[in-house]
């Protein structure tokens, strides 16, 4: 059984444990550092991005995040788990700076403006639904990175080896090819 760590300091914590334990599991709500040991994974999920940073600085997860993403643990950001992973983000600072993509945070609006949309996804498959709050989108992306997914011109899914990172939020939808496509190939 895979143990899939959820960065659980605000955002859609209970969508992504939820979906993580119906795919067979193990998942673990992450606070504090020392809960980041032994993990096959990490999932940093959508919420406010700025709130996010803070309360990484907080409880001294940065850091340590930064670290096992370098050591090459397999990490997949939603939304703003996507601006937490980018390297750049336009017109703001960085902040794990650890996948090679540069971000424009709210580039579909604002809240009243969400929206849901099927996407064809290369490598996953077709009619897949994406849910986009106030979503970010990747402007550009290093060499190695794969681009998976756009809508209406703008990259929406990235992988970049061992980082996968999507303007959207699969985990509020019943479809499950993203998370399993996390787990299967880029935790594997």
């Amino acid at each position: 059984m895979k143990k899939i760590g959820v960065l659980a300091l605000q955002g859609a914590v209970r969508e992504h444990v939820q979906m993580l334990e119906e795919l067979g599991c193990e998942a673990v709500t992450i606070t504090r550092a020392e809960q980041l040991v032994e993990l096959d994974g990490l999932v940093l999920p959508g919420g406010e991005s700025t709130t996010m940073r803070k309360l990484l600085d907080r409880y001294g997860l940065l850091g340590p995040i930064r670290i096992l993403a370098e050591k090459g643990l397999p990490m997949f950001g939603t939304c703003a788990g996507l601006i937490l992973l980018a390297r750049d983000v336009v017109d703001y600072e960085s902040h794990l700076a650890v996948m090679d993509v540069k971000v424009a945070r709210n580039s579909y609006g604002r809240q009243v403006d969400s929206f849901e949309v099927l996407l064809s996804i290369k490598e996953i498959g077709e009619d897949i639904p994406a849910v986009f709050i106030r979503a970010p989108h990747i402007v550009s992306v290093g060499e190695q990175v794969e681009i998976l997914a756009s809508c209406d011109d703008k990259i929406v899914l990235a992988r970049d080896r061992h980082l996968l990172g999507c303007s959207f939020h699969p985990e509020l939808t019943r479809d499950t090819r993203i998370m399993e496509y996390f787990i299967n190939v880029v935790v594997a």
